[in-house]
């Protein structure tokens, strides 16, 4: 398997028309879809839990369909499947209410044998909503493992901070284990306002000379429509066009960072990773929801290979 990505996936209710329509979204699945599209059968997983619940059955029938290795979906008798709902302002930007306290994926490494699913992967990718959802013991485990992981030298760990301040005890908790996932990363894929948020940083040169004072010699500061920043290795200037139109902003990040983990398993220079990131977001903001069908609202493999530079 290229690439392993753990965190919680939930259902996700949109309002159409009078009611509402169901579908399924979380960052970190968010990701491992785009990726999958990009690198093809048989390329990666989804680690998380799930319940017996209908909506968890969905879910599951939803990462069938779009080709993800479906041994890590662990169910749980006990949880259900989180819900949030979310609606879209005129300039694509959104708001959620989530139902996810008792959701199956907080139960993530509770059992230990959960961390087996881990091995296999050549990149193991997580988010800080992954780090924010499970509790301090599982932290430590899973902390524990990656470093593990890691010191083999064939596991690569990629990381989002993706801080959602209402899913943290405090500021404070979530600077403490961001940190130390950045300081185990390997792929680097932050935004700037969750970084200058969380870590009081002026500009973008500041995240950029912090997070590589932490180790982080890799990856791409994300900025939105100015596009990104490489972070580490050096990358030639680029120029990066803006979204047609902005439908739905929902998995902008998301998506970004599948189109960046899919170019760096092909082997992709740093440069051409950054544009299928790029060119992988603008094409999913023009759409509404997380997860864009395929192949009528966007085919990514156009994307990627619209977004080769000349000779790569």
């Amino acid at each position: 398997m290229q690439l392993l990505s753990i965190g919680e996936a939930m259902a996700e209710l949109r309002r159409d028309g009078d009611g509402f329509a169901v579908g399924f979204a979380g960052d970190t699945f968010n990701t491992a879809v785009y990726a999958r599209r990009l690198l093809g059968p048989d390329s990666t997983g989804y680690l998380t839990r799930i319940g017996t619940d209908p909506l968890s059955e969905g879910f599951a029938r939803l990462a069938a369909t779009e080709g993800l290795e479906d041994t890590g979906l662990l169910r749980d008798t006990a949880a259900n499947i989180g819900i949030y709902a979310v609606q879209t302002d005129a300039a694509g930007e959104r708001s959620f209410h989530y139902w996810r306290n008792q959701s199956a994926a907080r139960r993530l490494f509770h059992d230990p044998a959960d961390l087996a699913h881990l091995a296999g992967a050549d990149v193991v990718y997580l988010s800080g909503i992954t780090l924010a959802i499970i509790d301090e013991t599982a932290r430590e485990r899973l902390f524990e493992r990656l470093a593990a992981l890691r010191a083999t030298g064939r596991v690569r760990i990629g990381f989002d901070s993706n801080y959602r301040p209402r899913l943290w005890g405090s500021a404070d908790q979530a600077r403490h284990w961001i940190e130390r996932a950045w300081r185990i990363a390997d792929i680097a894929l932050p935004s700037i306002d969750d970084e200058m948020v969380l870590f009081g940083d002026p500009s973008d040169r500041a995240v950029l000379e912090r997070l590589q004072g932490w180790g982080c010699s890799f990856g791409a500061l994300k900025r939105g429509a100015e596009g990104p920043l490489p972070i580490g290795a050096a990358a030639p200037e680029q120029s990066y066009g803006q979204a047609a139109r902005v439908i739905d902003s929902t998995a902008a990040g998301d998506s970004f960072n599948g189109g960046f983990l899919a170019a760096t398993l092909l082997g992709r220079p740093l440069a051409s990773a950054l544009v299928w990131a790029h060119e992988t977001a603008r094409a999913v903001v023009g759409h509404p929801g997380a997860i864009v069908p395929t192949p009528d609202a966007v085919a990514l493999d156009r994307v990627a290979t619209a977004a080769r530079p000349a000779g790569s």
